[in-house]
C-alpha cells in the first residue's frame, strides 16, 4: 500500500470531510496510474497547506472522457448536490483539465473513504 499526495481546493475538501463527496475525479495521468485500491491519499488544501485530509482508495473507475464518466458514475458522490445535479456537465471539468489532456490520458473516478 502506498500513500499519494494530491492538492485539492477548499470546497471539495469540505465535501469529503462532511461525507458529501466520496468520488474524486482526475486525469488518468502517470501519477494516477500508480494508485491502487487500498492505498491512502493525503489531500492538501490549496489555500491552507496545514489543512490535510486522509482517505483510503475503495475503488477505481477508468474512462476515456469525463462525458463517459458522467454517464456512468453517480454524480451526487462526485461533489454535486440535489440543487446543482440538473446542471452538472462534463464540461465542468474543463476548468481543471483541457480537452487535449483528457484525450491524451483518459480520466479516473477514485472512490474514497475518509480515514
Amino acid at each position: 500500500m502506498k500513500e499519494h499526495i494530491m492538492n485539492l481546493n477548499p470546497s471539495p475538501m469540505e465535501k469529503i470531510r462532511d461525507g458529501k463527496k466520496t468520488m474524486e475525479l482526475r486525469l488518468y495521468d502517470e501519477k494516477r496510474k500508480l494508485i491502487s485500491i487500498g492505498d491512502t491519499i493525503k489531500f492538501i488544501n490549496t489555500e491552507n497547506t496545514n489543512d490535510t485530509l486522509y482517505v483510503t482508495v475503495i475503488d477505481l473507475y477508468i474512462f476515456k472522457s469525463f462525458t463517459e464518466l458522467y454517464n456512468n458514475l453517480p454524480l451526487l458522490k462526485c461533489g454535486y448536490t440535489e440543487e446543482n445535479i440538473n446542471t452538472a456537465s462534463p464540461s465542468d471539468m474543463e476548468m481543471y483539465y483541457s480537452k487535449e489532456k483528457q484525450n491524451q490520458y483518459g480520466v479516473i473516478g477514485i472512490e474514497i473513504s475518509l480515514i
